[in-house]
């Protein structure tokens, strides 16, 4: 029986000891340990899975951290975390004061970069890399290593238009595996498969004309070839470009089989790879399915309708219009610039078009909402997935800022639904017409109604809900963590001195119940799940304020921080917005 290599690596100067010859054996326990502790954790499974030999590779034959390596997104990098001093806290991966699941500045000089949104590897080591020159660090040596998917996104082709005129000592490593959340699109993707087939002629090399080195495709999975063709683009300076080729989901046979599934699969069988069952029948809709159903729902009855997403289509549920009207459902791939401007060229030919982007992936086309859509007064209807906190994915993917920078921009509508039916109303009146652009944000995961496929109703704009009638206090919310007071309420004692509004606008602001609600009350409370700081209650308190109304106003969300990964609940916890927390807050009141 073979001794266990990995047990004895914390570093990679211990791995940099061993022979060439035991690393096959080093990527094979390495990748059984990512499956052992993913399989009863969670996380993501097969992107990691698919670089393990590169991983090895790259920390055996280069001098990390001296050399600096980024890994585009960071779903890959288990295996880099592993082998860089985090092997025996790797149980704690994306759990409240455990490690992070991407790559992170602060928690390791082994990661040289945070990430967690894609194409930014190019940039950031090309940045490194210009600093070296410019403090005579010739010989230190620059690694991006970046999917097929993130590399089509505009930023990588920034980054790749400055490097090829520079000098700068960089390595882009290609990791093509067709596939980055949902399969590859586009005409990057074709081209690439026509270079891994040997139909493309050498002379048409789309990188080498950016002035790259350009070697490969070579086997990503074949230890001793990477090795040696990392050594050799290690003798060569300037900008370098090796592409090779693995398959996601690598040594788990169902997560090659479906690489989508297993691209963060839940808790499964370590040893077969079977998703372990999870009984859901009971279980609300996910307001992702509710948005993707929906969708169809209206398709079916108004022609002009157009769904976009930006290589989301399982994540945010528009695979479903997808398979339904395939000509009227476009992914767009990692490019939420364009996703954007494209909605609004639609919008001028008089296209009804939801764009559903995650909130936190929106903030990478701010300027297009502005310009294209806003400026324009287009009425594309944005659907913001992921919307408030997110949970285990942590700071690099809360969807908390949304409210704060879409509710300054002029013309836009943002709305927050309280449930699934109110998101399919709101839906439903979208898509009737409107004389500006929406955006409706609504959370990751579960709603709270066991039956949301009701009649639709048209929904009046900028019109509050009062929930609960009381005489002291006014608890005003928006958005789906109203449930959360709806249930702290229902817990007091006192509970008649307490009044419940609903907000689903927050732009407009429905400012004859807040008159109302100044004249009846002698105290406010704001509740959301986005930023204090220029967000929902920050609105009313402006608002008050212009009307010379003096009332105090307790203002309820998330603090000026970055929130780290943690469960939902423990967010919600330490936000205080939980529904012990609210209580808690609303005895004293």
């Amino acid at each position: 029986m073979q001794n266990n290599i990995l047990s004895k690596i914390n570093l990679p100067s211990d791995l940099r000891k061993l022979d060439i010859s035991q690393l096959p054996q080093v990527a094979n326990e390495l990748r059984d340990f990512i499956i052992e502790i993913v399989s009863q954790k969670g996380g993501h499974l097969g992107a990691s899975l698919g670089v393990v030999e590169l991983t090895v590779a790259l920390h055996y034959t280069f001098n990390t951290p001296d050399d600096l390596l980024v890994w585009d997104v960071g779903h890959q990098a288990y295996g880099h975390k592993i082998l860089t001093g985090r092997k025996e806290i790797f149980h704690k991966n994306r759990e409240k004061d455990g490690i992070s699941g991407f790559p992170k500045r602060n928690e390791s000089e082994y990661d040289a970069f945070g990430v967690g949104h894609s194409s930014t590897s190019i940039s950031a080591v090309l940045g490194m890399a210009i600093a070296s020159q410019l403090k005579g660090e010739v010989e230190k040596h620059h690694i991006a290593v970046i999917g097929d998917a993130s590399i089509a996104s505009g930023m990588a082709f920034e980054g790749l238009n400055h490097a090829g005129v520079t000098d700068a000592n960089i390595l882009v490593i290609l990791n093509d595996n067709a596939i980055g959340i949902d399969p590859s699109v586009g005409a990057l993707k074709n081209y690439l498969t026509a270079v891994k087939e040997g139909k493309n002629p050498k002379q048409n090399n789309m990188i080498k004309s950016l002035n790259f080195d350009y070697s490969g495709p070579i086997d990503g999975h074949d230890l001793p070839k990477l090795i040696a063709e990392l050594e050799r683009l290690k003798k060569i300076k300037g900008p370098k470009f090796l592409h090779i080729i693995t398959t996601k989901g690598k040594g788990l046979q169902l997560a090659e089989e479906d690489q989508v599934k297993y691209h963060a699969p839940g808790k499964f069988e370590a040893k077969t790879g079977k998703i372990l069952p999870n009984d859901e029948s009971n279980l609300p809709a996910k307001y992702q399915d509710v948005f993707g159903l929906t969708l169809v729902e209206l398709a079916s009855q108004n022609e002009k309708i157009i769904g976009i997403t930006p290589a989301m289509p399982t994540g945010s549920s528009m695979k479903f219009m997808m398979e339904a009207y395939p000509k009227r459902a476009f992914d767009v791939g990692i490019a939420e610039q364009h996703a954007v401007t494209l909605a609004a060229g639609m919008a001028t030919q008089g296209m009804t078009v939801f764009c559903t982007i995650y909130s936190t992936f929106l903030q990478r086309a701010y300027d297009q909402v502005i310009h294209d859509v806003a400026l324009q007064n287009l009425p594309v209807i944005f659907c913001l997935d992921r919307a408030g906190l997110v949970g285990e994915d942590g700071a690099t993917h809360q969807g908390i800022f949304d409210i704060t920078f879409l509710s300054c921009i002029p013309n836009m509508i943002l709305a927050a639904p309280l449930n699934e039916i109110e998101l399919r109303n709101l839906m439903f009146t979208a898509q009737l017409g409107l004389e500006n652009p929406i955006a409706m944000r609504y959370p990751r995961g579960r709603g709270v109604l066991s039956e949301w496929r009701k009649p639709f109703e048209k929904v009046e704009i900028g019109k509050a809900i009062c929930l609960q009638k009381g005489n002291k206090t006014a608890i005003i919310s928006t958005g789906t963590i109203g449930n959360n007071v709806t249930k702290a309420l229902q817990l007091l004692t006192n509970s008649n001195e307490f009044s419940h509004f609903h907000f689903p606008f927050i732009k407009p602001l429905d400012e004859n119940i807040l008159l109302e609600i100044a004249k009846n009350h002698s105290r406010i409370i704001t509740v959301e799940d986005g930023v204090k700081i220029g967000g929902f209650g920050s609105a009313i308190a402006t608002f008050y304020l212009k009307n010379n109304i003096n009332l105090p106003i307790e203002i309820l969300g998330i603090p000026d921080i970055f929130v780290e990964q943690a469960s939902l609940h423990e967010q919600q916890e330490m936000c205080s917005l939980d529904v012990k927390s609210l209580l808690n807050i609303f005895k004293t009141f």
